[in-house]
């Protein structure tokens, strides 16, 4: 489980294999602190450490990672973000974020408004249909607060902090991004898709909605 605060921004040195894809990347996330096995989300993707040494880390992504995210298209010279899993009694500051990406959306606005870039991500029915304005929701593992949902289309604004701790000013349009919906949007589809009495009428009489 993670936060989705960036650590660092990492480039990939190797991409080798097609199933699983092994990638080597170069990082400055401390090769001590971490073990084999450990997890760590590679622009939003939960892997597994599977090799490290001074400087580097290696991953492996198999079928249904590489079918649902980026990470198949990555090549050497590409950059990541880099966020190790959360340990228990850390502080939350954005919002849980599981690492499993659910899908892939496209980078198709970029407008700068005072000192806050906004982009917009198109993003599959699935994801789109359970983001809310005022929400939350990882791109490329960065946890984001939702500006507003424009049928498919995604907007989050980025001020000057994000923008330097992350590869988003390096994103431009028609650039993919691995996206996560919020945990508890899941959940709540799912309660009213097995449950039809939990409608949103009966979520906002119980103020939930």
């Amino acid at each position: 489980m993670f936060t989705g605060l960036i650590e660092q921004i990492g480039t990939v040195r190797a991409a080798t294999g097609d199933n699983p894809r092994r990638l080597t990347i170069a990082s400055a996330l401390p090769a001590e602190a971490m073990k084999l096995g450990d997890s760590v989300a590679i622009d939003g993707a939960c892997l597994t450490v599977v090799a490290k040494g001074s400087g580097e880390l290696s991953v492996e992504a198999a079928t249904e990672t590489l079918a649902r995210t980026t990470l198949g298209r990555l090549r050497p010279g590409d950059r990541v973000h880099l966020e190790r899993a959360l340990a228990l009694g850390d502080r939350l500051d954005g919002h849980l974020v599981m690492g499993h990406v659910d899908g892939v959306g496209t980078i198709e606005l970029r407008e700068q408004r005072g000192g806050a870039l906004y982009v917009g991500v198109e993003a599959p029915d699935e994801i789109a249909r359970l983001t809310a304005p005022r929400g939350s929701i990882a791109i490329a593992g960065c946890s984001l607060t939702v500006t507003e949902v424009r049928e498919r289309m995604i907007v989050v604004a980025l001020i000057p902090h994000t923008l330097a701790k992350t590869r988003f000013a390096e994103l431009h349009r028609g650039a993919e991004v691995n996206l996560e919906a919020d945990l508890l949007a899941r959940y709540v589809e799912r309660l009213t898709q097995s449950r039809p009495s939990l409608t949103v009428e009966w979520l906002k009489d119980k103020g939930f909605a």
